[in-house]
């Protein structure tokens, strides 16, 4: 019998950034919603299901704009697991990612760094390339 794949390309319109803070998820979105002068609110923790891993939940905060979104995720999961669980294992390093997405490029996203970097709960502040990242399709959570 003849087997047909699908291919399925995924497109990755926005910017990531990767962010080393110890600190509790809630915190977390306090600090970005000061510094940066935004709302993010608490959206339904993402549950990632795997066919031979345990499910991957992780905690996210969301501010939805008329041309984009930014939204900011837990790196490590919330599953209670003995083992911990990253939604980007390759970045373990990396405390929390905020994706943003501006369809109207009104967004800079160097003038977002240095407001994070000038944070003194924040340790440090990069630039991600998501095509690079290995598990890139885990941070599309739509």
């Amino acid at each position: 019998m003849k087997k047909t794949k699908l291919l399925v390309e995924h497109h990755y319109e926005f910017e990531l950034l990767g962010i080393v803070a110890p600190l509790k998820d809630y915190k977390m979105a306090w600090v970005i919603n000061n510094s940066l002068g935004v709302k993010l609110t608490k959206s339904r923790d993402f549950e990632l299901e795997f066919l031979n891993q345990p499910n991957l939940l992780i905690s996210q905060f969301a501010l939805e704009k008329e041309h984009g979104f930014i939204q900011l995720l837990r790196n490590r999961s919330l599953s209670p697991v003995d083992q911990a669980l990253y939604l980007v294992p390759e970045l373990k390093i990396m405390d929390y990612f905020l994706l943003l997405q501006d369809m109207t490029f009104e967004m800079n996203i160097n003038t977002y760094i240095e407001a994070l970097s000038d944070n003194q709960y924040i340790q440090n502040v990069v630039k991600l390339e998501v095509s690079k990242l290995k598990s890139k399709e885990n941070l599309l959570t739509y």
